[in-house]
């Protein structure tokens, strides 16, 4: 990183929760709120084949709710840091739940664009890491502070392993509807859970004065934040088009449904391992080494599983490839946030960047649903999704299979 300011002194001692609880509770709400989200790329071919309609339009409705979770990250993480993450956690779960029970209830492309989209979207804003994170920013010690959010991490990417087989079992056993109100019913275990995140008062001498306003343009005059915001631009774009498309990609190359499962499962279980061990090494090496080197080995694999010929097998490893490099970004992206600019403000700016990882996201999720149906392939997003600051150059032609 170049040309960061230096971290606010630490604040006055204020009283803190315990940090097994933190994480128990903030790792249970990322498993809830990560691993519904990661399944919905199960619900595209059900859906669109039952109500007639696209698959831009499915895309659409879930690049729209990638926008929405963008666009309400800061004002969620603003919100917390300003009256604690309680009461925006419980909104966050209501949201949730209304908008899954909505999502199957729509019969036109606005109003599941508007349940899948929109509420789902601000849902996740409220639920996810930029609200959790700034908890355990604050809470936990910081010689323990990037271990304590790859463990967060790992526990999303659990929910992914975890969820994921669920959802497809409640989808073939209930029905895709039914299976989403169950869904919209565990949303609302978030609620509870917290409680356990609820901070101490600060008194009113202790911490720093910063404002809100001042905290932002501090952070957007410096290059490494917008470095940040950038990489995790192009982290977007590839997770979530492989999230969503890789399903319905594989059935189109004649692969069984089982197989699609898997990969996400597998995708899951290894990102556990990998956003764990990001933690880990971000407490021995620079964070910004760890983050070039994973954004770079993603275009290394996605190039080697287009060039080899497709199988259950190549796609097994490909996703537990990917499954190591998925959310490993997460841990030292927010452990650097917090070791320039300080925990105050934490939830709030780690929201900024998360929504530049969110317009990756919509960009992704979108145009594979539109260039799908425009030329019958993935092989132009395929192109896309290989593409960094590390990886120049990609010829549309070879870029996938047809």
């Amino acid at each position: 990183m170049s040309s960061i300011p230096t971290a606010a002194a630490p604040a006055a001692t204020v009283p803190r929760l315990s940090m097994t609880q933190v994480l128990l509770c903030g790792a249970a709400i990322v498993t809830l709120s990560m691993g519904i989200r990661h399944g919905f790329g199960l619900w595209l071919q059900p859906i669109t084949m039952e109500r007639g309609w696209t698959r831009e339009t499915f895309a659409f409705a879930l690049a729209v709710q990638n926008l929405a979770w963008g666009l309400a990250a800061p004002l969620a993480g603003m919100l917390a840091d300003r009256f604690g993450v309680f009461r925006v956690l419980v909104v966050g779960s209501v949201l949730y739940a209304i908008g899954l029970v909505l999502m199957g209830l729509a019969t036109s492309g606005l109003a599941f664009t508007g349940s899948a989209g929109l509420l789902i979207g601000m849902a996740q804003a409220g639920t996810t890491y930029a609200v959790i994170y700034g908890v355990i920013g604050r809470q936990v010690d910081p010689a323990k502070r990037s271990w304590a959010m790859g463990v967060a991490a790992a526990a999303g990417s659990f929910g992914q392993f975890l969820m994921v087989p669920v959802e497809n079992w409640l989808i073939g056993s209930f029905g895709w509807q039914n299976a989403l109100f169950i869904l919209g019913c565990a949303a609302l275990a978030i609620a509870p859970l917290a409680l356990g995140l609820r901070e101490p008062k600060v008194p009113a001498h202790a911490g720093p004065t910063q404002t809100i306003g001042a905290a932002v343009r501090e952070a957007f005059a410096y290059p490494s934040f917008r470095l940040l915001m950038a990489g995790y631009f192009v982290c977007g774009f590839q997770v979530v088009f492989i999230g969503v498309h890789l399903p319905s990609y594989l059935k189109d190359q004649g692969m069984t449904p089982q197989v699609a499962t898997v990969a996400l499962a597998l995708i899951g279980l290894f990102n556990v391992f990998g956003t764990y061990a990001a933690g880990v090494l971000g407490q021995q090496f620079a964070k910004r080494h760890i983050l070039a080197a994973i954004y770079a080995l993603r275009s290394v694999a996605i190039v080697v599983f287009l060039a080899l010929p497709l199988s259950p097998a190549s796609v097994y490893v490909f996703s537990a490839v990917m499954g190591l490099l998925w959310l490993s970004t997460v841990p030292p992206t927010n452990a650097v946030v917090a070791q320039i600019f300080g925990v105050q403000y934490l939830s709030m700016l780690g929201g900024f960047v998360f929504l530049s990882h969110q317009i990756g996201s919509f960009l992704g999720v979108w145009l594979g649903g539109l260039l799908y149906d425009r030329t019958g392939s993935y092989d132009v997003v395929w192109c896309g999704s290989r593409r960094s600051p590390f990886w120049p150059r990609c010829s549309p032609p070879t870029c996938g299979r047809t």
